[in-house]
């Protein structure tokens, strides 16, 4: 395994690809300021765990509640822009003809810096469904909304503690994992399943994985690379370096 290799190192491997595939986590974000679960809450919601407001059961004992904490995420989240790191992974989008970034991020961010070919496993913050005839919501004014086509309660369209990944993006994301050549693990501890054994799987159907992050993971052990630092810092220099190999 190459550990902290030179970003030209990583390019030459790149320049021989077409088949990419990136999987990013809160890690990416937490660059950008925004706080992760494992952050300690402050202010108003410190004497709550943000798992129990994050459970579909909580939604339906206290909607309120959960409404809450959601619009002050998002309001915590409107006040980021994207990094450096989400705007190279735009970069590297053009470049290959089979790029795939997989995130399992809710925050838009990717979305903001202008990613396009884009899965997202946990869903997105700034999107809403009603549960009962799960009608899309776009606009939410009074806590809690309500659908306006049946009166049902509506939700954020987020992955909840206890719920599965949406089967067609899991779906898809098993594809392009298997398929890839390259496969990038950036900013997660890849400790939640079933994210977690998508290196894997690429790893098995012959990808060379590469880690950037600043702590070991899981993924470490069986990876080919492992960058120790912030995606932020690398991947702009890492871009930099494959674009002189592809115009080479």
């Amino acid at each position: 395994m190459l550990v902290n290799p030179k970003p030209e190192q990583l390019a030459d491997w790149f320049s021989k690809s077409s088949r990419v595939a990136v999987l990013t986590g809160a890690g990416v974000s937490a660059e950008s300021g925004v706080p992760t679960f494992r952050d300690k809450t402050t202010g108003l919601w410190a004497k709550f765990n943000p798992k129990d407001l994050a459970t579909f059961t909580s939604f339906l004992s206290k909607p309120d509640l959960v409404w809450e904490w959601y619009e002050f995420r998002k309001k915590a989240i409107h006040q980021t822009e994207p990094n450096p790191g989400h705007l190279a992974l735009v970069r590297m989008e053009d470049w290959f003809a089979d790029f795939t970034l997989i995130t399992q991020n809710i925050d838009n961010l990717h979305q903001r810096a202008g990613s396009a070919r884009l899965i997202e496993l946990h869903g997105n913050i700034e999107r809403n469904y009603c549960i009962t005839c799960g009608r899309e919501k776009r606009e939410v004014t009074d806590l809690p909304p309500k659908c306006d086509s049946c009166g049902g309660l509506v939700r954020p369209d987020v992955v909840w503690f206890g719920e599965n990944l949406p089967e067609r993006a899991l779906q898809n994301a098993w594809k392009k994992s298997s398929e890839s050549t390259i496969f990038m693990v950036i900013g997660t501890s890849a400790e939640v399943y079933p994210a977690n054994r998508l290196p894997y799987e690429a790893k098995c159907a012959g990808a060379q994985v590469i880690v950037i992050n600043p702590d070991e993971n899981p993924v470490t052990h069986y990876a080919d690379a492992q960058v120790f630092g912030k995606s932020g810092d690398y991947l702009p220099h890492l871009c930099n370096e494959i674009q002189k190999k592809l115009n080479a």
